[in-house]
């Protein structure tokens, strides 16, 4: 992975995945049952997620049927994976990078990034996703897209971000950078599929959902208490019944991955 914002990004999550593992939300099976759809993946089918975490989108991909191997450089998100997916048979983790799995060559039918490819290295990603698919080589970006606008709630949290979150504004970028989607297609022929979710949270998961997220002041740091009373004001102020929803949109680009030398396709952003 390249740095970003002047640190290595494998290491943004180590003090952060206990809380990453208990709070973040994980992929709807409606999302995935519509991408195995649009792609005609069969059961049984070897996903290799990159930059796995802690395991939300490979237990997804679990639940639908499928073999996968996750690949993880973060020691403590690949433990956090492991007790994840432990009893899953058809699952294996392994220590390596989007850029440098250490995994055989064409041993992926699909080759997936669910939260993660904002922090890849586009280019080596790129040639590793090539090297490890086998034809056709298909390739999955997914992310958890929270509804900012969809409720008091959203519109106070995302306020709260704003105004204490560290880079906040400059990972919400990268994750919206649609340039770098076609560079790793190598074509802008892929499509997309959105999924609409809610997760209810009590005040100590949406704590965990916040203290989850690299950009969020740590302990220690000034910011940490009243950002955390900011956030206990907002929950007392919009929770119902002891909860509060936070709002979803899974956010699926996929499509062939175009090999190097074979030109561009036109653009059909089509939601399947």
């Amino acid at each position: 992975m390249a740095a970003c914002f002047g640190e290595d990004p494998t290491q943004r999550f180590s003090a952060r995945a206990d809380a990453y593992a208990r709070s973040r939300p994980g992929y709807p099976d409606a999302a995935i049952a519509a991408l195995a759809r649009a792609l005609a993946l069969t059961d049984g089918a070897t996903i290799v997620d990159l930059g796995c975490g802690t395991g939300l989108s490979s237990e997804a991909f679990l639940r639908a049927g499928f073999r996968v191997i996750g690949v993880e450089p973060n020691e403590a998100m690949r433990v956090q994976a492991a007790r994840m997916c432990e009893q899953q048979p058809r699952f294996t983790l392994v220590d390596g990078r989007a850029e440098a799995t250490t995994l055989d060559a064409a041993c992926a039918n699909l080759v997936i990034a669910a939260q993660a490819f904002h922090w890849f290295d586009v280019p080596a990603t790129r040639t590793e996703a090539l090297r490890i698919l086998r034809p056709p080589p298909l390739a999955a970006l997914l992310w958890n897209d929270r509804r900012t606008q969809a409720s008091e709630f959203a519109r106070g949290y995302e306020a709260l971000l704003v105004h204490y979150g560290n880079e906040y504004r400059e990972v919400q970028r990268r994750h919206e950078r649609a340039e770098r989607v076609e560079q790793f297609f190598g074509s802008a022929g892929w499509r997309s599929i959105r999924v609409t979710h809610t997760t209810p949270l009590d005040f100590d998961s949406l704590a965990d959902r916040l203290n989850s997220a690299s950009y969020a002041p740590a302990p220690g740091d000034p910011r940490y208490r009243p950002m955390m009373q900011s956030l206990r004001e907002l929950f007392v102020a919009t929770e119902c019944d002891g909860m509060v929803a936070m709002e979803f949109e899974t956010r699926i680009h996929f499509g062939q991955m175009v090999p190097d030398g074979m030109g561009l396709r036109p653009h059909t952003p089509a939601s399947a």
